[in-house]
């Protein structure tokens, strides 16, 4: 694929705005570059939620065209299936769909394509692995020591397939003053930055100019 830089957002625990931040990231960035999104969580898909995609993507000589929004190119299985037929996917299907989004669509020339990643360290992970080359992988998490506990998981998981770690996004929505960051700092992975609880992101509102990810995106910018 013409892609410059491919840089997967995730952490194994769920609900830590994973969806929303690679959303803002990649809003931030294609003010200044080409950017793509691919949704890989296959059975809870968020990306076509919060850019409001409502029409199927085109199928083109048994390929998928990528919806574009805001200037982004956006693949989601939530633009493909309804909800309830992906919701029940196992297995080899859940692989073999996300195979299919990543070797079927035509994303043209992109600077960064982002993968905004499920929960879990299972066949997905592995699948996203193995089809593409990650060039860097942004954990998220919030200060929750649940979340933090999930992410050692994640962690070892890249660690283990020698996945470059670019840093974590700290997404403090309980507005914690007090935010352990032990385990990053004893793994030596860097902090991109924190989200503050913003109604913005909490009403889908990605029209707002988001400092926070501007500063971040200088920094995956300055990583080329």
């Amino acid at each position: 694929m013409p892609i410059k830089k491919i840089i997967a957002i995730g952490s194994a625990k769920g609900g830590v705005g994973k969806s929303s931040i690679t959303a803002l990231l990649a809003l931030s960035l294609s003010k200044h570059k080409k950017v793509g999104i691919l949704d890989a969580d296959i059975y809870g898909p968020n990306q076509n939620i919060l850019f409001s995609l409502d029409s199927k993507n085109t199928i083109l000589n048994k390929k998928i065209m990528p919806a574009e929004k805001k200037g982004i190119k956006i693949i989601s299985m939530g633009n493909i299936l309804n909800y309830d037929d992906a919701a029940i996917w196992r297995g080899p299907m859940l692989s073999g769909a996300i195979k299919k989004l990543i070797n079927d669509t035509v994303w043209d020339n992109l600077d960064y394509l982002l993968i905004d990643m499920p929960p879990g360290t299972g066949d997905a992970y592995l699948t996203v692995f193995k089809e593409l080359i990650i060039d860097e992988f942004i954990l998220i998490t919030t200060p929750n020591k649940l979340a933090i506990s999930d992410t050692q998981k994640t962690i070892t998981m890249l660690r283990k397939l020698n996945i470059n770690i670019l840093g974590f996004i700290s997404n403090n929505i309980f507005n914690v003053k007090n935010f352990d960051d032990s385990l990053f700092l004893s793994n030596k992975i860097d902090h991109l930055g924190t989200y503050e609880f913003d109604k913005n992101i909490l009403d889908l509102n990605l029209d707002f100019n988001c400092l926070v990810s501007n500063k971040i995106s200088k920094v995956i910018m300055s990583d080329v």
